[in-house]
């Protein structure tokens, strides 16, 4: 039930390994029970990164240039910009929390926190947080590769009272 049930909901994700690779993960919600897509967003975006050999180690800007969203209606990137790898040892964990989706007084604000493999062979650990610009109750969400399907990995969905 993803409804006025609750006024905090978390969604866990485990196992997300892309069927194509260096694909970006992402989602966006719905206001119209999943009819389309489209909330416009505010986010901010930030990650850290350590590659397999040792080096590059310490805070990326570049991709919180590019994954941030300034009133935008596309998806919100949650993985990076090069995408997660497809290698067997790749695959992405995380939680998202959406805070009162119901409320039809305050926009509506998200968090996001995870870490995946990227395709060029470092970990990369995620930070996002937002505020969907409407004040009309989200009630779908909908989560995707930017390219290609999702391979494989197991989501639940949490309410909090």
């Amino acid at each position: 039930v993803f409804d006025g049930t609750y006024k905090e909901y978390l969604f866990t994700f485990k196992g997300l390994h892309p069927a194509a690779n260096a694909c970006d993960f992402m989602f966006q919600v719905s206001t119209n029970g999943g009819s389309s897509y489209g909330v416009s967003m505010t986010s901010s975006y930030l990650q850290s990164q350590h590659y397999e050999n040792g080096s590059n180690q310490g805070i990326n800007g570049r991709d919180g240039t590019v994954n941030s969203l300034a009133n935008s209606t596309g998806f919100q990137s949650i993985s990076t910009a090069d995408g997660i790898g497809n290698d067997n040892d790749q695959c992405g964990v995380g939680i998202i929390t959406l805070y009162d989706p119901s409320n039809t007084t305050f926009v509506k604000h998200f968090t996001f926190r995870g870490v995946n493999p990227n395709a060029g062979d470092y970990i990369v650990d995620t930070f996002v947080a937002g505020y969907f610009n409407t004040t009309s109750a989200i009630d779908a969400i909908q989560f995707k590769m930017a390219s290609g399907n999702i391979d494989a990995g197991t989501f639940k969905l949490y309410g909090v009272s």
